[in-house]
């Protein structure tokens, strides 16, 4: 079942209630007249496994002293949720495409794996990968492992967290796939939700540390068509001689219940892990941002007492 609000931040949004595929979605969200949803002239593109060990989080100059004078994370609105998205750079990327070209070319000679040329960061164009911002200057990126072990000890008496499904929300490009992190005692509270299982052919689950998230839409601009040579054994992106395509794109989002608390952290803990991000060309409404200059005094204000520099995401 489908419903829609606007969101806290003004932005139209369509919410179902799994983690829908591609595919699933176009057919449910039929009559809504999303016009990227409905173009069927894309390129071909991959659809790659990602193995996340970092979470990130995003917040402009008020959030940033909340969290400092707070000494951790908390929904700044009235709601009970802490959103933070998985953080997939260089590492993953290059993981995820030797997992493709080993499941697709099992047996290529050491030769044909030499001569393969990356392609999948050619791909990975939407702002799941960007190093900028949509929401504000600044970026918290913790290990998973430490913020679900923080979350253990401070929400569920040091109980290992319940992951479940929590929905699939569609906006005018953009597809998020929610997953709740809650304590143990909500079970009842979130029964009507699924639990986040380890299914092959999910969109998203947990395992050994690490979210693994399958894109259904890793780029924000079509440049390139995935070629895949299998006389040669071999991957590639083919520039597309047409116009940039748009289509939709996802990401993860996971959310953690933790109601009218704060999800706490060691002061030096926070600084440590945190970094100066450019804004985006495209920004969430209500957004602010900060030039670098200011952002370094910002931040030596709030930790007097931590002397490396701040660097930039």
């Amino acid at each position: 079942m489908m419903t829609s609000r606007r969101n806290r931040r003004g932005h139209m949004e369509h919410l179902f209630g799994n983690h829908l595929k591609l595919n699933q979605l176009i057919d449910e969200a039929q009559g809504l007249g999303n016009r990227y949803l409905s173009i069927t002239t894309i390129p071909d593109y991959p659809r790659p496994e990602f193995h996340v060990s970092h979470l990130k989080h995003d917040t402009n100059q008020d959030g940033l002293f909340g969290i400092r004078e707070d000494s951790g994370f908390k929904n700044p609105k009235e709601g009970s949720l802490l959103w933070w998205s998985l953080s997939v750079g260089p590492d993953e990327i290059t993981s995820a495409e030797m997992k493709l070209l080993e499941e697709k070319y099992p047996d290529r000679t050491e030769e044909q794996a030499q001569t393969q040329q990356s392609f999948l960061e050619k791909f990975a164009t939407s702002p799941a990968f960007d190093k900028t911002s949509r929401m504000g200057s600044y970026r918290f990126t913790f290990p998973l492992e430490e913020v679900l072990n923080a979350y253990s000890e401070q929400f569920c008496s040091g109980a290992p967290p319940v992951m479940r499904v929590f929905r699939t929300s569609l906006f005018k490009q953009e597809v998020m796939y929610a997953v709740l992190v809650h304590s143990p005692a909500d079970d009842e509270l979130f029964s009507d939700r699924p639990l986040l299982t380890d299914d092959p052919n999910s969109v998203c689950t947990y395992r050994d540390g690490r979210f693994i998230w399958r894109s259904e839409a890793m780029c924000g601009t079509h440049r390139y068509k995935w070629v895949q040579r299998d006389d040669e054994k071999q991957m590639e992106a083919e520039e597309v001689a047409l116009r940039y395509r748009f289509y939709v794109w996802d990401h993860v989002g996971i959310a953690l219940h933790v109601d009218e608390h704060v999800l706490e952290f060691d002061a030096d803990r926070l600084r440590e892990n945190l970094t100066y991000c450019d804004q985006a060309t495209v920004t969430l409404k209500g957004s602010t941002f900060d030039d670098f200059k200011q952002a370094e005094e910002i931040v030596k204000e709030l930790w007097p007492d931590y002397h490396s520099p701040l660097e930039r995401a």
